[in-house]
């Protein structure tokens, strides 16, 4: 078998997520069906993670397998987007060594979150929109800079998931202005179900002065996510980034 990366974009709003569910369509569910169109033999995908319902990603990675080794991945990826829906793009296909695998060897995921209180046309689907005036961001900070002291982070773990360990390593958290938004931008080596969204809902709390920096922290320190505050709403969400080590591709 011949084993390909492919890297793509998409707005989550219309989606139940990245990964197939029985009770909606998925991002995953779309791009498999029109690769089994194209290539006539279903090509299953197995995506770097999942983002739920509503979240989109500017950056997302996943591979497969063919039993025929691609002759032109850039004509394919053209006959791919021909055919996808307008909220979903391909950018690029390539090949990888037969052992690469999407999830388990990304050495760090990046996301970002967006509000603002300004109302745009252009942009209401990408941003959280929200009152800021009372939010305080360097308060927010603070508590950004808490995460890098610890590794548990299950008061920020959706309940019940299959995970083996709530364990994750904090690259980069940190809150900064972008003219009418603010964009909270994480980087770790991975991440929990709904982690960045209940971090960042909790976040909110803080600027709203509901919670003391001291606060967040003892939170994280509980291991209890009824202790932490509500979700952010998904919309303000995307996925930016994944990397991996050069040497998972083949080049030519």
């Amino acid at each position: 078998m011949n084993r390909y990366f492919i890297w793509l974009a998409y707005k989550g709003t219309n989606y139940c997520g990245w990964q197939r569910q029985p009770n909606g369509v998925s991002v995953q569910q779309c791009v498999e069906e029109v690769f089994e169109t194209v290539l006539r033999h279903p090509v299953p995908l197995t995506g770097a993670g999942r983002t739920d319902a509503g979240v989109h990603a500017r950056r997302m990675a996943a591979h497969f397998d063919v039993p025929t080794a691609l002759d032109d991945t850039e004509r394919l990826a053209g006959k791919l987007n021909r055919m996808l829906p307008k909220d979903i793009a391909i950018e690029r296909i390539v090949p990888v060594r037969a052992d690469a695998h999407a999830r388990f060897e990304a050495v760090s995921r990046r996301y970002q979150y967006i509000v603002s209180e300004k109302k745009d046309p252009f942009d209401y689907e990408w941003v959280c929109r929200m009152s800021l005036r009372s939010m305080d961001f360097a308060a927010m900070n603070e508590a950004a800079k808490t995460l890098y002291d610890y590794t548990d982070f299950t008061s920020f773990s959706k309940l019940h998931t299959d995970v083996k360990t709530n364990n994750c390593r904090i690259d980069e958290a940190r809150w900064e202005k972008d003219g009418a938004r603010w964009v909270f931008t994480i980087q770790a080596d991975r991440f929990l179900r709904n982690m960045v969204r209940a971090i960042v809902g909790t976040m909110f709390e803080v600027g709203r002065g509901k919670r003391s920096v001291d606060d967040f922290r003892r939170l994280i320190e509980a291991k209890d996510r009824c202790q932490a505050g509500t979700s952010a709403p998904p919309e303000g969400l995307a996925l930016t980034g994944i990397d991996y080590p050069d040497d998972l591709f083949i080049h030519a």
